[in-house]
């Protein structure tokens, strides 16, 4: 496999690692407990982590065959992501009111972080024609 092809895979997986350490040294320092979260940082991480490598395979893949339909790719994909984290997250929103709301905001700013990532990466993606 050539490196050019990896490169993307190794550009996320380096942001999230950088990004995962950011955020242990956040919760340390903020003396946040974790050990009573539903879904482990770590976890997350890794979910978020394989969805988006999927998300850039199948765009990366969608470039190659037709290039005008990589935007609704992305688009199309995003939403199957959205549906399948609205899953995950199921179990903490069904908790009448927690008194520590920081799982759920942790679960959304992990969302809006990779998010933002993938649509990076479909920029540049989308802008490689021009």
């Amino acid at each position: 496999m050539n490196l050019k092809k990896l490169f993307p895979f190794l550009n996320l997986l380096g942001i999230s690692l950088v990004l995962y350490v950011i955020h242990k040294l956040v919760f340390y320092s903020c003396n946040i407990n974790q050990e009573t979260f539903h879904y482990s940082l770590e976890i997350l991480y890794l979910l978020f982590l394989i969805l988006s490598a999927i998300i850039f395979k199948v765009l990366l893949i969608i470039k190659e065959r037709s290039f005008d339909n990589v935007g609704m790719s992305f688009l199309l994909a995003t939403s199957i992501k959205m549906v399948f984290c609205y899953l995950i997250l199921r179990p903490l929103l069904q908790i009448p009111k927690p008194n520590d709301p920081t799982e759920r905001i942790n679960f959304f700013i992990l969302f809006i972080v990779f998010l933002a990532i993938e649509t990076l990466f479909t920029i540049r993606l989308v802008n490689e024609k021009q």
